[in-house]
């Protein structure tokens, strides 16, 4: 029977509702680059309570926490955020790109990180009960370092040991033909798997052809206009609508930073309610269907993220 696996348990993929797919609650990168950033950094369980209340007041249900143990995930609080909020929140197995991760996995084997990954989604995280509800694997600009070669070659067994997705991410976009060609050849089905991250790289012959490929395309850096206007995001997905693929389409914020939450009191910032209350109608304006946005929030999320229990 198909789930979701959230931090407070097993749910229906029809009770996910309007969902974020490739957000941030709780994150800390490690040593030095928490010292050398100190923005790049959410550490509050306030502040994110009180940022949920604003995202469920715009009409959110779910997020899906892409935090990763090498950037300091946090299930137990993670659980505690969820309780307070009402939010469902699902939590992720996997690690981040080479620059985090390789001081975590350089020295393991394959089969030894493959069996944590499925011990997170299947038993708990961190020594906990809280299950993970997601794989991340990711890859660096342009190239994939041993080290991440690692974790995807894991990601793929916890995959088919679990049935749980595999949602990526990808270096300012790149690499998703590849990330693509790695999980497809090993097996993974199309339908298992999201590319994070492409709206980073607006390239429209690149965008056409990983949605050829069917998986789950996830524009996810949205409000981000140091990278590309949200315009171009918005032209972009009604163009990938009319070309038959908004079905593999997901919308999320990526937003890691406190400058990024009025929460933390810097009185600017998206925030989490920018989709849904700035971005949507945006889409809305330039003649994208509300059919087509629920798709994108509520129905494509359900389906990404759906994975069969294993007994």
């Amino acid at each position: 029977m198909p789930i979701v696996q959230t931090v407070l348990g097993p749910i229906r993929p029809g009770d996910l509702g309007r969902t974020y797919s490739h957000d941030h609650l709780l994150f800390r990168p490690p040593s030095p680059y928490d010292e050398l950033d100190p923005d790049l950094r959410l550490d509050s369980v306030e502040a994110a309570i009180k940022e949920l209340d604003f995202f469920t007041a715009a009409g959110g249900q779910a997020i899906v926490e892409m935090t990763t143990y090498d950037l300091g995930r946090a299930p137990d609080k993670l659980r505690v955020i969820s309780e307070a909020s009402g939010v469902h929140i699902l939590g992720a197995t996997g690690y981040n790109k080479d620059k985090f991760c390789d001081a975590f996995v350089t020295d393991r084997a394959v089969d030894d990180i493959a069996a944590e990954m499925v011990h997170d989604l299947m038993d708990g995280m961190d020594g906990t009960d809280i299950r993970a509800g997601v794989i991340k694997a990711s890859t660096s600009k342009d190239i994939i370092t041993k080290s991440e070669a690692k974790v995807f070659r894991a990601a793929i067994q916890a995959h088919f040991q679990t049935g749980a997705p595999i949602s990526t991410h990808t270096e300012a976009g790149t690499f998703a033909l590849e990330q693509i060609e790695i999980l497809l050849k090993a097996g993974v089905k199309p339908e298992h798997i999201i590319i994070g991250h492409l709206d980073h790289q607006l390239d429209w012959d690149y965008h056409q052809a990983i949605a050829q490929t069917g998986v789950f395309m996830g524009f996810d850096q949205i409000s981000k206009e140091k990278y590309w206007p949200d315009t171009q995001r918005i032209d972009f997905i009604k163009k990938l609508i009319q070309a038959g693929h908004g079905a593999q389409l997901l919308l999320s914020g990526d937003w890691a930073r406190k400058s990024y939450w009025p929460s933390y009191g810097f009185g600017h910032g998206p925030g989490l309610t920018y989709i849904l209350w700035r971005f949507v109608p945006q889409m809305l304006e330039q003649g994208i269907s509300r059919g087509d946005v629920d798709a994108m929030l509520v129905g494509n999320p359900a389906r990404a993220f759906s994975w069969v229990q294993q007994d």
